[in-house]
C-alpha cells in the first residue's frame, strides 16, 4: 500500500490521538468512519464495533476521531473523500456543518450514512442509523418518576431541575421532548416544579455535552435557588453530564446525614455511571447497545453498495431541514440497580469485573 504523509504522520505517533491508520480487509473497498471524540466511551466501542463488522463483511476502515473539533472531523472527511472511499459513516459534532463536504462527497457517487447524529441540512445524506431518541427521553423522565416515588414517597410537589444536552446535536431536542412529554403534565399540575424556572433547551442545553459545564451549572443553580430547599431530583440526558452534575450536589452534602442523593437519570450506560448507580448515587441510564447499531450500520452500507434497498423502519420522523432521512430506529432500554446486571452484564456488553 502506498502511504499518504497523513498515513506516515500517524506511523509516527503525530496524530495518533485523532485517528486511525485505515485497516485493510478483503478488497470490497474503504469505508470511512468520523467519529467525534475519544472523550466519551461509548463512541470508542462504537469506532470498534463498525470496525469489526465492517471487516467481517469485507470491507477496509478508515477510522478517525476529531476530538470534539468541528474543522478537524470537516478535515477528515474531505481527505476521506478524496481517497476514495466507498461510502461514509459519519457521526457529526455539529450537524450543520458538513454541506459543502456531502456535495463533494456525492459528486463522487459517495453514500454517506448518518451514524446516531442526524446530519442536518443537506440533501447528501442517504440513510440515518440511530436509536429511538424520542423514547430514550421518554424512558429518562418515566425513570426519574419512579426513583421520585421511590425514594420520595411523602413529598409533593418535587423539586427537579432540567439539563439538555448539546444544542448542535438533533438528538439532544428528541431527549428532551420526549422528556417533557411526561413531565410537563406533571409540571402543570403541581407535582414538579422546577424551582430555577430553567426550561426549554435554549436554557437549559449544554454544548458539546461537556461534563464541567454541566457540574458548573448545577452549583449556580444549588447556590440560587435551594437555600431553603431540598433538590429532589435532576433529569439528565447522558451520564458525562450526570457524573458533573452528582458532584456538584454531592458538594454541598447531599448522600450524606439526612440529605439524600436527589434522582439523576443518565444516558450511554457509562462505567463510572453503572458503578455510580451501583454505589446508590446515579438512579438510572439508558443503554443503547452499540454493537447492534454498528451491525445495522454494516448491513445499510452493504446493502446500498451492492445496489440495493437496505432495511429501514422509519420514513417521517427525521426531517433534516431538506429532506426526510430515511432511517432504522434500534430500541433503547432503560437500566436502573435492579436489572443493571441482566442487561449489560447479561448481554456481554460488559464483565461483571469492569463494573468492580
Amino acid at each position: 500500500m502506498i502511504l499518504t504523509r497523513r498515513g506516515l504522520m500517524a506511523l509516527a505517533g503525530s496524530t495518533a490521538a485523532l485517528s486511525a491508520l485505515p485497516v485493510f480487509a478483503q478488497d470490497k473497498g474503504t469505508i470511512g468512519i468520523a467519529m467525534p471524540t475519544k472523550s466519551s466511551s461509548r463512541w470508542i466501542s462504537d469506532g470498534e464495533s463498525m470496525v469489526k463488522a465492517f471487516q467481517e463483511a469485507g470491507y477496509a476502515t478508515d477510522l478517525q476521531y476529531a476530538e470534539d473539533d468541528i474543522p478537524t472531523q470537516l478535515n477528515q472527511i474531505e481527505n476521506m473523500i478524496t481517497s476514495g472511499v466507498k461510502a461514509l459513516v459519519i457521526a457529526a459534532i455539529d450537524g450543520t456543518t458538513l454541506s459543502n463536504a456531502l456535495e463533494n462527497a456525492a459528486a463522487m457517487g459517495i453514500k454517506v450514512i448518518a451514524y446516531d447524529r442526524l446530519i442536518r441540512d443537506s440533501a447528501n445524506v442517504d440513510y440515518y442509523a440511530t436509536f429511538d431518541n424520542f423514547k430514550v427521553g421518554v424512558q429518562q423522565a418515566e425513570s426519574l418518576v419512579k426513583g421520585l416515588k421511590e425514594r420520595f414517597p411523602d413529598v409533593k410537589p418535587w423539586n427537579v431541575e432540567l439539563f439538555g444536552g448539546s444544542p448542535d446535536d438533533n438528538n439532544a431536542f428528541f431527549f428532551y421532548n420526549g422528556a417533557m412529554s411526561i413531565l410537563q403534565p406533571m409540571i402543570d399540575a403541581g407535582d414538579i416544579v422546577i424551582p430555577s424556572g430553567q426550561m426549554g433547551m435554549d436554557v437549559v442545553g449544554t454544548l458539546r455535552w461537556d461534563g464541567a459545564v454541566a457540574q458548573a451549572r448545577m452549583d449556580n443553580l444549588l447556590t440560587s435557588n435551594y437555600g431553603d430547599k431540598q433538590l429532589h431530583g435532576v433529569l439528565s440526558p447522558y451520564d458525562g453530564l450526570s457524573i458533573g452534575i452528582l458532584s456538584s450536589v454531592k458538594g454541598v452534602g447531599y448522600g450524606s446525614g439526612d440529605l439524600p442523593m436527589p434522582i439523576v437519570t443518565g444516558q450511554d450506560a457509562e462505567i463510572p455511571s453503572v458503578k455510580s448507580m451501583i454505589a446508590g448515587e446515579q438512579y438510572s441510564t439508558i443503554f443503547k447497545d452499540t454493537r447492534e447499531l454498528a451491525k445495522v450500520t454494516v448491513k445499510m452500507v452493504d446493502a446500498v453498495l451492492g445496489g440495493g434497498e437496505p432495511e429501514i423502519n422509519d420514513t417521517s420522523t427525521y426531517d433534516n431541514g431538506v429532506k426526510v432521512v430515511p432511517s432504522y430506529l434500534l430500541e433503547p432500554v432503560s437500566v436502573d440497580i435492579s436489572n443493571y446486571e441482566e442487561v449489560l452484564i447479561g448481554s456481554g456488553y460488559y464483565t461483571a469485573d469492569q463494573l468492580k
